[in-house]
């Protein structure tokens, strides 16, 4: 049997690859994908990298041509764009989703990548400032990655065990995304500072900032009733009855 060459698309990441350092594969801003096949469906309705959290990761590792790229490297933006074009590229631009209880036919190819501030971005340096608008304390922080996910993930699994009734997501991801607080880059003065003096609304408001300058795929669309949603990206994405 002649060899079959797998036909591939390039991918243009949201970040333009400007986040990643000059070594990393995905400073060059573009991933080239195969088309999904059978062997990715295997992926996608194997049980035990569905429990385990890393089914989404392993179907990106079978699709993404240069073995060199480390999916943990990519913050969520970028993953996001992929696994987008992965959906795509294994069933077509149309998603079927029923969102408040209404089916919604969405065209996928028409999403964008969001909009973002090149200039406050130092090349290959994934760091950025912030000033609180309550406290002016100024913060440095990055952008989470997968290695970052993975680490909350078990942070919060950890803290869970400890106290069943605990609800340590959102705390847990700052102290993952600040780097520094006035300077200062101890991390028991960062989880000192998050837990206890940090305000609700500098916290929320720091999210929001992060949320609206962060490179990502503009995940809102326009139904034809008129009506903005928010389209979730999960194993539901590319297994609608799952």
């Amino acid at each position: 049997m002649a060899e079959f060459k797998f036909p591939t698309e390039e991918i243009e990441l949201p970040s333009k690859g400007i986040i990643y350092p000059e070594s990393n594969p995905l400073s060059s801003g573009i991933v080239e994908m195969k088309y999904m096949t059978a062997r990715e469906e295997d992926i996608l309705t194997n049980q035990t990298y569905i429990k385990s959290g890393i089914v989404l990761d392993k179907l990106l590792q079978s699709l993404i041509i240069n073995k060199n790229i480390n999916i943990d490297d990519l913050i969520v933006g970028d993953k996001n764009a992929l696994l987008i074009a992965s959906r795509i590229l294994g069933y077509g631009k149309n998603y079927i989703v029923t969102i408040g209880g209404v089916e919604h036919d969405i065209d996928l190819s028409l999403l964008e990548s969001r909009e973002f501030d090149e200039t406050l971005i130092e090349k290959g340096k994934n760091e950025f400032t912030y000033t609180l608008e309550s406290t002016k304390v100024v913060i440095t922080y990055k952008l989470i990655t997968g290695k970052d996910e993975k680490i909350v993930d078990r942070e919060i699994s950890g803290l869970k065990k400890l106290n069943k009734d605990a609800s340590p997501e959102l705390t847990t991801r700052l102290k993952a995304m600040i780097l520094s607080i006035d300077g200062n880059t101890e991390k028991k003065d960062i989880r000192d500072f998050v837990d206890n003096h940090l305000l609700a609304r500098d916290s929320r408001a720091f999210r929001e900032h992060v949320k609206n300058t962060q490179p990502d795929v503009n995940l809102k669309y326009i139904v034809d009733s008129g009506e903005e949603v928010t389209i979730p990206i999960g194993l539901n994405f590319f297994w609608p009855d799952y």
